[in-house]
């Protein structure tokens, strides 16, 4: 297929249609499309070969909201994702050379394992949480008068990072032995987790046009749980469970990303915490068409084109992908076309873009 064709069928922002397909109402009218995020790389190539942001300049007022728009508007999804600034956390980082084809100047950095700046009661008074006063709304308060009619924002970014954030602070290594040796700090810091999420909860639900809660968390690793199922109950599920019932009181449904197996907490995230739907397949656990036949009568499946497939296959089996996945899983609703995680600056920008052309071209 000729890149004179790529991307050609128009698609009109629906955010309405978006959520009526996650909650599930039915045979959407066309695909609806849905990303955990892009990296800054791919945009960039997106923005440079469509000619996307003519004249305009990095470093210029809200130039990545500009960029985000563009890119999202012209790629065919019906939301921005955003959230709240201010939170930074500082963690035990370790940084290795970029090898993608898109690679970034600043490398790649991989959060310790080992050890993270909390491992004592002394380390966890001395860190320096963000504070609920420091919270700004910046970009969602320039996506709320700039966006375009039908689109809408999806609230996340650096938010409900429960299980993330306990080995990321404490390091995972550090975390195994607390949840036995330090049960009480765990807790604090948990508990200490909870009151920033939901008051940035709070702050994103005061603009009307967040129309989706999207927590992330990965809580697996391909043979299961990172920590135990029991541990999570106890930890990291109520947090969720808070979430997503606030999500819910403001009319608003709750996402999970989440890597890893998580066949022994599914049943508790769907009856329990409540989420509306679940993002993160990987062709090594469970792929998404499995997933739709499993969970696809209580939740929507989001994604679900392997990262590894969409690196390695050629553009043809991409879009033969898509349409074996779009028959099995758009019918009914409760599925959006998206990739098995993220579209990392690795993933080749033909594919990507092959995967959104094909969904435009569908037809139930």
């Amino acid at each position: 297929m000729g890149t004179d064709s790529l991307l050609s069928i128009a698609v009109e922002p629906d955010w309405e249609g978006m959520v009526a397909a996650i909650l599930r109402r039915g045979t959407p009218a066309r695909v609806h499309l849905i990303e955990l995020f892009l990296d800054g790389e791919i945009k960039d190539a997106v923005c440079a070969r469509f000619g996307l942001l003519p004249g305009v300049r990095q470093g210029e007022p809200f130039y990545l909201e500009r960029r985000e728009v563009a890119v999202q508007r012209f790629l065919g999804y019906d939301y921005v994702r955003a959230g709240v600034d201010g939170l930074a956390f500082p963690l035990h980082r370790a940084v290795a050379e970029d090898t993608a084809a898109l690679a970034r100047r600043t490398g790649r950095s991989y959060v310790d394992e080992h050890r993270g700046p909390i491992t004592t009661w002394e380390e966890f008074e001395r860190y320096p949480w963000p504070r609920v006063e420091d919270i700004r709304t910046r970009s969602l308060e320039w996506y709320s008068r700039h966006l375009p009619d039908g689109m809408c924002i999806i609230g996340s970014g650096g938010f409900a990072h429960f299980a993330e954030f306990l080995s990321w602070l404490m390091g995972y290594e550090t975390l195994c032995y607390a949840l036995f040796e330090q049960a009480d700090l765990v807790e604090a810091i948990v508990q200490r987790l909870g009151e920033l999420y939901a008051a940035v909860l709070d702050a994103m639900l005061t603009f009307p046009r967040v129309r989706v809660i999207w927590g992330s968390d990965d809580m697996g690793y391909r043979g299961g749980t990172l920590i135990s199922p029991a541990h999570l109950r106890t930890y990291v599920l109520p947090g969720h469970r808070s979430l997503a019932a606030a999500a819910h009181a403001a009319g608003r449904p709750y996402l999970l990303h989440s890597c890893g197996n998580l066949r022994e907490i599914m049943d508790d995230l769907i009856d329990d915490v409540g989420i509306d739907a679940k993002h993160s397949f990987e062709d090594t656990i469970e792929d998404v068409v499995t997933a739709k036949g499993l969970y696809g009568s209580r939740i929507a499946v989001l994604g679900g084109i392997d990262v590894d497939f969409l690196c390695r296959a050629d553009e043809e089996s991409v879009r033969q992908r898509v349409r074996t996945t779009l028959a099995a899983c758009h019918p009914g609703g409760g599925y959006l076309l998206g990739s098995g995680n993220s579209v990392a600056n690795y993933v080749p920008l033909g594919n990507y873009l092959a995967m959104l052309d094909e969904g435009r071209r569908f037809t139930a």
